[in-house]
């Protein structure tokens, strides 16, 4: 959990400049007073300020999971989020109707709905929390999708010997072309392209 030591020339003071640090509200930290306020001699000579210790108590993944499903509360009917811990990373299971809304045009819904979601997750976290959201196992049927097209599309160029550019894909997407085809003999794969139109090529291995 993150933590912050502020000073003020109050207590509340100094917890309020913590709150603004950390991005929070009062019912999401623990504060402990390390020194007191004292007004010193006249009311100025040895005045010392109050110095406040704050730590949040907020749980990463949890305050992830309400953030998704306020989310999917105004796209679908009945949201549900599983979690379910994995080596590696965390996997968020989103149930409901309608989930083709969730998932939308290949997947990429699904993916911005990803990265929002880690992004709450590591705002207050001092570590790495990375969150894998996925509906109707979307995931794995998405990449055997990709691993067929890699397939058929290396064959091609091998076919025809003439590489082949691939439509825009996320890095994940990407990714899993390339691990594909990473041990073939006959074909290389490469990506150009910027964000987000970023694309694979398959080419020849010269």
């Amino acid at each position: 959990m993150k933590k912050v030591t502020v000073t003020g020339k109050t207590v509340d003071e100094a917890v309020d400049k913590a709150l603004k640090e950390l991005e929070t509200s009062r019912d999401k930290v623990e504060v402990r007073v390390l020194e007191e306020p004292s007004r010193g001699i006249l009311g100025l000579i040895g005045a010392k300020d109050a110095k406040v210790e704050v730590e949040l108590s907020i749980d990463p993944v949890a305050e992830a999971r309400t953030f998704l499903l306020d989310v999917l509360d105004k796209m679908i009917s009945n949201p549900e989020v599983n979690v379910e811990e994995t080596e590696g990373y965390i996997l968020f299971e989103i149930l409901g109707d309608d989930l083709g809304l969730v998932i939308g045009k290949r997947g990429q819904t699904l993916d911005s709905l990803q990265y929002l979601v880690n992004l709450v997750a590591n705002k207050h976290s001092d570590r790495y929390v990375k969150i894998v959201l996925d509906t109707e196992n979307y995931r794995e049927k998405r990449k055997k999708t990709l691993e067929n097209l890699a397939d058929r599309l290396a064959d091609k160029v091998v076919r025809t010997q003439k590489s082949v550019r691939l439509e825009p894909m996320s890095a994940l997407e990407r990714k899993i072309i390339h691990t594909r085809l990473q041990n073939r003999t006959d074909v290389v794969t490469f990506s150009k392209g910027e964000e987000p139109n970023r694309f694979v090529v398959i080419d020849l291995k010269r």
